[in-house]
């Protein structure tokens, strides 16, 4: 009996899209926004959730918006990849896709790959740092549309852990196997990102890899290690047991 259609799971930043564009773009539009949310709607229960993670991770129980905003825009300083911080980004970008203030960005191969992908039978599914709201805000609102319909599920440090945990890429995989069974066997899963410490630790988990490396891209001059190496989604191949690069 044939194998099932491998399952494809995609990073977002220096993978399906440029880094450049979400640090210069999207960046300081949640910056800009951070205060107001705080102010405006801190009973709202992501809002509150946000806010209340903010404050065990700078031991302030008490912080108050003040407190709280700067605390935000000192990780976002050094774009550090925490939970609370994502999470407040994810709802205020959500706000402004939805008010046709901001629309993501795709490298030019993504979209049609992750198109012909869907069409021949292969899940696909996203793992970034950013939150599941900013996941569905950015492939909702892409310049062809929204993408959503071709994506079975969202994973972000919050539902499955941190990105470069081995850990992380077996929790996703359990969770797939609950979904679509079969298919996420680690053997016929694929994990696409432009981090070598990601690879690795999806590759611990049992998976297949490859690396993605855009000219451009913060981490281009660092490569992908001994990870199977493209600069364009319209190389790889999925048609066998196993990914191949062209």
């Amino acid at each position: 009996m044939a194998a099932p259609p491998l399952t494809i799971v995609v990073d977002i930043e220096g993978t399906t899209s440029a880094t450049g564009f979400i640090t210069e773009q999207l960046y300081p539009y949640s910056r800009e926004h951070f205060r107001r949310w705080l102010d405006e709607r801190a009973d709202e229960p992501e809002v509150a959730r946000a806010i209340t993670g903010v404050r065990e991770l700078i031991g302030e129980p008490d912080a108050d918006a003040k407190r709280i905003d700067e605390a935000l825009n000192g990780w976002l300083d050094r774009d550090e990849k925490v939970t609370p911080l994502k999470a407040l980004q994810g709802l205020i970008w959500a706000e402004g896709f939805a008010s046709g203030d901001l629309t993501s960005h795709f490298y030019p191969d993504a979209i049609p790959a992750l198109r012909g992908w869907h069409a021949a039978g292969h899940p696909l599914f996203i793992f970034s740092s950013g939150s599941v709201a900013a996941q569905r805000a950015w492939f909702g609102s892409s310049p062809e549309g929204s993408l959503l319909p071709l994506f079975s599920g969202h994973f972000d440090t919050e539902n499955a852990g941190p990105k470069r945990v081995a850990e992380s890429y077996r929790s996703i995989a359990e969770q797939i196997g609950e979904q679509l069974g079969e298919a996420a066997k680690p053997e016929g899963l694929v994990f696409l990102s432009d981090l070598v410490e990601e690879l690795d630790a999806a590759r611990a988990a049992g998976w297949w890899t490859i690396g993605v490396r855009r000219p451009g891209e913060p981490y281009y001059a660092k490569g992908v290690g001994d990870h199977p190496e493209t600069d364009s989604f319209a190389r790889v191949d999925l048609t066998g047991e196993r990914p191949t690069v062209a």
